[in-house]
């Protein structure tokens, strides 16, 4: 049973969030303060954490900073504001997805089922197993016999790439490997971590560029390149 850790300082949406969650499936727990879900984190770490921005003590951006410090648990924020530079601020830092208040319950079980579906371990692809080893329960990929220290987003972006050599995904697909929503419009965030990706491929091999771009389209892995 997947566990949700819910952080947020309104009762009444923190009980319609748990109502629906446990409805869904999930077991769940319930902290009003950032402080306390980074505790509540290490003692008992989540499969997922809903996150609203404006909490009493630090904010849900702070929040998030700090736990990718220690963790890679995927993040919903929840928040009254909608606007862009929320949004990019929220998805850059390292969150799944963001939820804008009033939202419908339903809604938020649906994006983290998604999300924890996304999530799961996957088969490693035959055709990547010569200069990439993918292990998915540990969330590890090796280039060239030297592991890669990739963030969960890289990790996630890579093995999409790597699981089907020469086809090329648009950014919205890429999002959605991520199991970000596609249509929160932030597809360019898919550059900064392709550029960062492409970063530490260089490290290992730096006349190599397994991942392509194809201008108007998005990227692909190619074999013969890397």
């Amino acid at each position: 049973m997947p566990h949700i850790l819910i952080v947020e300082d309104e009762a009444a949406i923190a009980d319609t969030l748990v109502y629906a969650l446990q409805a869904d499936g999930h077991s769940t727990e319930w902290v009003t303060l950032g402080s306390a879900a980074l505790d509540k984190q290490r003692q008992r770490p989540a499969d997922l954490i809903i996150l609203d921005i404006g909490l009493p003590d630090i904010s849900g951006f702070e929040t998030c900073r700090q736990l990718r410090r220690f963790s890679e648990v995927p993040v919903m924020f929840l928040s009254a504001r909608d606007g862009e530079i929320d949004r990019v601020v929220g998805l850059e830092i390292g969150a799944d997805d963001y939820v804008v208040k009033p939202f419908s319950p339903r809604e938020v079980a649906a994006r983290v089922r998604a999300i924890l579906k996304r999530m799961a371990p996957r088969a490693e692809p035959a055709a990547a197993a010569t200069l990439f080893q993918l292990d998915t329960l540990r969330m590890q990929i090796s280039y060239r016999n030297q592991p890669l220290a990739l963030t969960r987003h890289e990790f996630r972006l890579l093995q999409c790439l790597l699981e089907q050599p020469q086809r090329v995904f648009s950014r919205e697909q890429l999002l959605d490997a991520l199991g970000v929503a596609s249509d929160v419009g932030y597809e360019r965030t898919i550059d900064s971590h392709i550029k960062s990706l492409r970063a530490k491929l260089r490290l290992v091999a730096s006349a190599a560029e397994p991942i392509q771009t194809h201008r108007g389209l998005g990227y692909s892995y190619s074999p013969d390149h890397a």
